[in-house]
């Protein structure tokens, strides 16, 4: 079997899946006043893949990304983490497998300021009592760039270095899958380039999976497939994404502007 430079079977990046939803449905109020924003979505996310989820706004992209994460409860239908089904676990089941099987990554870099740089990235693994692999938090300093910096409080980084540091601390406990939230929302165009390029880097390098929501066509084009939603459904998927692709793609969807 062929393998990548990190171990990881060539075959299962495009087979295995992080996550899972199937017939997703996201109901909010009720009455007059209902509003449907996920209506019976069903998607596959693959190990070892990046994927950008776009859309107008108001098109549960957010939304789909937050109930697959376990952050938001759903009205019907499944969604997994690995083999784990989310409506199946209570609270507490719920906070451990977002904190021992899920990263992070949101346009707020939620650094705290009385923490260097590596202490931000170590926090969630020191809050579950877990000692970081040495060798696989060097390795991820190094991809993001940091190790320069780790003894760095937030207000002595820059923007850009900040959401490194949260980068670093999405990868730093392996999680079976990272979230992102617009990361690179916050930062100037050459800062946000440097970020996804790093995430680009962990999925290809270290065989991470990454789910990111954005509106910004550039920002898609580093991922391996853009997933397009309308309405609350899926109705569009492009692999192999390049801006201008994406930028086409958004004109022609269903509540587009």
């Amino acid at each position: 079997m062929t393998t990548t430079s990190t171990g990881f079977p060539a075959a299962a990046r495009s087979t295995a899946v992080a996550a899972r939803a199937t017939d997703l449905t996201k109901v909010y109020g009720s009455g007059e006043t209902q509003v449907v924003a996920l209506d019976g979505v069903s998607i596959d996310f693959r190990q070892a893949e990046f994927t950008a989820i776009m859309g107008p706004s108001g098109s549960g992209k957010s939304t789909l990304m937050h109930c697959v994460a376990g952050l938001d409860s759903i009205s019907s239908g499944s969604a997994r983490i690995g083999d784990t089904e989310l409506t199946s676990l209570k609270d507490k089941q719920l906070t451990q497998l977002r904190r021992d099987k899920i990263g992070f990554i949101f346009q707020a870099f939620n650094l705290l300021p009385t923490l260097n740089a590596l202490e931000n990235i170590t926090l969630p693994m020191d809050i579950a009592g877990r000692k970081p692999d040495k060798p696989w938090l060097d390795r991820v300093v190094e991809t993001v760039g940091l190790a320069d910096r780790l003894k760095h409080r937030p207000t002595e980084l820059s923007g850009g270095q900040q959401q490194r540091v949260a980068v670093a601390r999405a990868l730093a406990g392996r999680p079976e899958i990272i979230f992102g939230d617009e990361p690179t929302g916050n930062l100037d165009s050459r800062s946000g380039s440097e970020i996804l390029g790093f995430l680009r880097n962990s999925v290809h390098g270290l065989g991470q999976t990454i789910v990111m929501v954005t509106h910004d066509p550039v920002a898609a084009s580093y991922s391996d497939r853009v997933v397009f939603l309308a309405d609350g459904r899926i109705v569009d998927e492009l692999s192999r994404p390049t801006a201008d692709a994406v930028l086409d793609r958004m004109r022609n969807l269903p509540g587009a502007a």
